[in-house]
């Protein structure tokens, strides 16, 4: 088999989602434009995936959310002003978005799931795409080459590939856990099967999916296929289930880095603070800031 990676050349980013946990920030804020330090989750996100070699953004959302799309447009007008001003480095990250992949609208008029949505990004899909990536952008992960790695079982193995992270077997009831056979790749298993917010007892491992997926171009068949769940939605985790029980190969490789989840403030907070630490601007200030608030609040938090 040949060693050469053949690139996702699309990838779907869902995005139509209400934003509840952030209100009442996101009444007119899109959550996917809230930024970690300066930079919005969903410029992170196609950051990503041009580094993966991704040449197409297929930005899933609402009739309401169109301000996302419009993240990726030039601001000439913007970008002058700040240069006449000598403010080269912020016309700089202006015009940066414009320049990372180019994005493509699709729209999802009502939120009907997650699978749903992907479903919706088969229209722009070119015909001799075989497979695509799907990340969302309430996930933000480090190393950010896990898709090349996911890319490269692909072309081992064939069939899907999704993204895995271990969590506390206490906390495995809140996530939709894999079924699991060990390969010959202690970071690579094969998935038999998928449950959803599994009771702790009866949790098949302790593998949980993440924001990123791999899929060959069979799941939009399988998305015709299966029936809508609570709320009329469509699940991506159920298409993905049928396809394992009809034999299709899917896999998952095991993540050693870091995940920040940006769908929540527990986790937009955090994800924020070691942004923020890591800036060269920023970073040194805030650290001492840190250290200061971390004893003012010890004795009652500690």
């Amino acid at each position: 088999m040949s060693t050469k990676l053949f690139n996702a050349r699309t990838v779907v980013v869902p995005a139509a989602g209400m934003g509840t946990r952030f209100l009442p920030a996101t009444k007119t804020v899109p959550k996917e434009l809230l930024p970690v330090v300066d930079t919005p989750g969903i410029e992170m996100i196609a950051e990503e995936a041009a580094t993966a070699g991704a040449t197409r953004l297929a930005i899933v959302t609402s009739p309401s959310k169109q301000e996302v799309l419009r993240h990726f447009d030039e601001f000439p007008d913007l970008v002058e002003i700040l240069r006449a001003r000598g403010k080269d480095e912020q016309a700089n990250k202006v015009e940066r978005a414009a320049q990372i992949i180019h994005p493509v609208a699709v729209t999802q008029e009502k939120p009907l799931g997650l699978g749903h949505a992907v479903g919706l990004a088969e229209s722009v899909l070119d015909d001799d795409e075989d497979y695509f990536a799907v990340m969302l952008p309430d996930d933000v992960i480090e190393p950010t080459a896990a898709m090349s790695e996911m890319i490269r079982v692909r072309q081992e193995h064939g069939g899907s590939v999704l993204l895995a992270v271990e969590v506390d077997p206490a906390h495995v009831s809140s996530y939709g856990v894999f079924d699991i056979e060990a390969t010959g790749d202690a970071r690579v298993k094969k998935v038999v099967g998928m449950v959803e917010k599994p009771a702790v007892e009866e949790a098949p491992s302790n593998l949980v999916a993440t924001g990123r997926y791999l899929l060959d171009r069979v799941i939009f068949d399988a998305l015709r296929r299966i029936e809508p769940g609570k709320g009329g939605e469509l699940q991506l985790t159920d298409a993905i289930d049928l396809l394992i029980s009809e034999g299709h190969p899917v896999h998952v490789v095991v993540h050693d880095g870091i995940r920040h989840d940006l769908g929540n403030p527990a986790g937009f907070i955090p994800a924020s603070v070691e942004f923020g630490l890591r800036h060269p601007k920023y970073g040194p200030a805030l650290f001492h800031d840190l250290e200061a608030i971390m004893e003012k609040y010890r004795p009652e938090l500690g």
